[in-house]
């Protein structure tokens, strides 16, 4: 169990680390939006993780797996929904970032749908969790034992999500980031368009 709970860990550690369309959809929205907007978008990306490791855990993800045409589908929705967000990221290019948590009228609602739908349909989701489920958590698992484990995934996400926007909500933080808010802007445009055609072209 000790080493099912370190492998977990581990795994779960370098993903979150690794650069990807939920860090910058975090970084995006807590430099518009505040800590509130970075929080309410990551409460969002721990709602999809749920989703995904739920249908995992019934075998949909097996399928979504080896189906070709679902695949496609989920792959091209999540590239379409990404170039969208960075294409909304260029046009904010001009507009202060320090404009307040309900810049625009952005709710947390909104934000939160984001970091939901950003993650539900990265394809990544689904095969992380198979890939988790068939090498960590297999059918001889007990359920006591499956839910410690997906807890401790969670529990990993949550505090690097906690983390990570109180480290970017950092007056010293925002203040660089300010100077060059135009750069920033168009950098998070630039990044989340280059993810999503990244991810339309990525293979099962």
């Amino acid at each position: 169990m000790i080493d099912q709970i370190l492998v977990i860990a581990g795994i779960t550690f370098l993903i979150m680390i690794s650069p990807g369309p939920d860090m910058v959809l975090v970084m995006r929205n807590t430099m518009i939006g505040g800590r509130t907007a970075g929080l309410a978008t990551s409460s969002g990306i721990l709602a999809g993780n749920l989703v995904h490791i739920t249908y995992c855990a019934v075998g949909i993800g097996w399928l979504i797996s080896q189906s070709i045409l679902a695949f496609t589908i989920l792959k091209y929705a999540a590239a379409a929904y990404l170039i969208y967000l960075g294409f909304m990221s260029l046009r904010a290019s001009g507009k202060p970032l320090d404009s307040g948590p309900m810049r625009d009228g952005v709710s947390q609602r909104t934000w939160f749908a984001q970091g939901f739908v950003n993650n539900i349909l990265n394809p990544k989701g689904t095969l992380f969790y198979l890939g988790v489920f068939t090498m960590v958590i297999t059918p001889e698992t007990s359920l006591g034992a499956a839910l410690l484990l997906i807890s401790i995934s969670i529990a990993i996400s949550a505090s690097f999500w906690l983390f990570f926007v109180y480290t970017l909500d950092l007056q010293i933080v925002r203040k660089i980031l300010e100077r060059g808010q135009q750069t920033v802007s168009r950098m998070f445009g630039g990044l989340l368009i280059f993810l999503g055609i990244r991810v339309a072209v990525m293979e099962r």
